[in-house]
C-alpha cells in the first residue's frame, strides 16, 4: 500500500480553501461528508493492518458509493414529493462527481460489455461473474455498472 493517494489530500485542500473563500454551503457540507467517509475507510484499512492510507482508486470507490446513495435518497424523495430535498440530494452528487472520471455514456458501456464478453468467450449467465469482474478491474469509477449489470445480463440471458 502507498502512501495517501493524491485525491483525498486535494479534498482536504479543497474543503479548507471552501471554508475560506465561504463559498457555497452545499459544497463545504459535501466535502466535509467526502472527507468524513474517506476517514472512515481508512481506519477500517488500518484495523485490517494496512499502513498507509487509502489510495485514489479506494477513495474512488467511496465517493462511487456516496454518489449511488444520493441517487438512492433523490429517487426516494421525489417519489414523496419531497422536490426540496432530492435538489439537495442532486447538488451533492455535482459535487461529488468533480473528484470522479467523467462517466462513460450509454454508448461507451455497451461497447464496453459487447468487448468484454468477447474477450472472455462468454456464452451465458454463468459467465456473468468473469464479465461483471473484467468490467470493474477496467472502469472502476467511470461506469455505472448496475446499468452494466442489466446490460450483460440480457447479452447473455
Amino acid at each position: 500500500m502507498s502512501e495517501q493517494g493524491h485525491l483525498a489530500k486535494q479534498i482536504a485542500t479543497d474543503l479548507k480553501a471552501a471554508m475560506k473563500a465561504r463559498d457555497d454551503k452545499v459544497r463545504i457540507s459535501t466535502l466535509r461528508l467526502m472527507q468524513a467517509a474517506i476517514k472512515d475507510r481508512d481506519i477500517q484499512a488500518r484495523s485490517e493492518d494496512r499502513c498507509c492510507g487509502l489510495s485514489d482508486d479506494e477513495v474512488r470507490e467511496v465517493l462511487t458509493k456516496m454518489v449511488k446513495q444520493r441517487q438512492d435518497s433523490a429517487r426516494t424523495y421525489e417519489e414523496a414529493g419531497r422536490i426540496e430535498m432530492a435538489e439537495q440530494e442532486r447538488a451533492e452528487i455535482d459535487v461529488i462527481r468533480g473528484y470522479l472520471p467523467k462517466q462513460m455514456s450509454e454508448s461507451e458501456i455497451e461497447n464496453a460489455v459487447d468487448s468484454v464478453i468477447a474477450e472472455i468467450g462468454a456464452e451465458g449467465l454463468k459467465d456473468m461473474g468473469k464479465c461483471m469482474g473484467a468490467l470493474k478491474q477496467n472502469y472502476a469509477g467511470r461506469m455505472d455498472f448496475s446499468a452494466a449489470n442489466k446490460l450483460v445480463k440480457a447479452r447473455l440471458g
